[in-house]
């Protein structure tokens, strides 16, 4: 099943995407309360993406499905490749790093380039969210307390993320997390068999897929969950590959103007336009 938030003009609400269609959930409130009252929605809302009802996606805004995560954790070097371009050794635990929860903005809306940037730099990513929240949970309990997926763009000014030893704050610029369209439940998707990409202006720049995690998303829950209560609707960025602009000779770095296409098999794609601050 894949769950959107919209507007359609009357404002947001979650809906079912079906092919190329949408239709409202009728569940009150947000994302985050439709994932935490899944168990019992859910037999509901799959007879109501089987009614053939909605309107076509095409007419309305998809917004960012969890806009406001009560937490995004992100690891990183999680590729062999990305770690490899960027002249790192594979790291014998989990590097991790957080991004603010402002800097979370929809699947086709702009992302700006703050006036202070002059480094920003895109990473595409499986982004996986909690279902059901936890503490200690296994490695083998970790599909169970996972809701769903979809695309993200961990997008990173670097040299803010350079110049101190902690990466957050070059990763946390308003409107630098990008993700949507949709999330895909969880019951439909391996997400350790999944090609993704991303293309600047159409170019192909990351080609990889999941299969190739260092640490995989079942890992990455389990080990987060050791230090803190995972809640419905966290995010998690699982990882980026290589083919990042920093590691490029010379580097490319994003320009206003430039579009950013992420995009992972079966969970569809993200795409924005790099803006100026005004």
């Amino acid at each position: 099943m894949r769950l959107a938030l919209y507007d359609d003009g009357a404002g947001p609400r979650t809906g079912l995407v079906s092919g190329d269609r949408i239709l409202p959930s009728g569940v009150p409130g947000g994302m985050i309360d439709l994932i935490a009252g899944w168990e019992a929605l859910r037999a509901d809302l799959a007879r109501l993406e089987a009614s053939g009802q909605g309107i076509d996606l095409a007419s309305v805004r998809l917004l960012p499905p969890v806009p406001r995560p009560g937490k995004i954790f992100a690891i990183g070097l999680n590729y062999a490749d990305h770690i490899a371009e960027s002249g790192m050794e594979t790291p014998p635990h989990q590097v991790w790093f957080t991004k603010a929860v402002t800097s979370v903005t929809g699947p086709y809306d702009p992302v700006q380039i703050r006036k202070v940037s002059q480094t920003v730099d895109y990473e595409a990513e499986l982004v996986a969210v909690i279902g059901r929240g936890g503490r200690h949970i296994s490695r083998e309990a970790a599909a169970d307390h996972i809701f769903g997926y979809c695309v993200g763009n961990d997008v990173t000014e670097r040299l803010w993320q350079h110049r101190t030893p902690q990466w957050s704050l070059g990763k946390s610029f308003d409107t630098h997390a990008p993700i949507g369209p949709w999330i895909t439940t969880a019951d439909a998707v391996d997400p350790h068999a999944l090609d993704l990409d991303c293309t600047v202006n159409g170019e192909i720049r990351q080609s990889s897929n999941t299969r190739h995690l260092v640490f995989d998303v079942f890992d990455q829950v389990a080990h987060l969950s050791q230090a803190m209560t995972l809640e419905p609707g966290d995010l998690i960025f699982t990882g980026t590959p290589g083919g990042v602009g920093a590691a490029m000779t010379p580097r490319r770095f994003l320009q206003p103007g430039d579009v950013v296409r992420c995009g992972i098999e079966g969970l569809g794609h993200i795409e924005n336009r790099f803006e100026p601050e005004v």
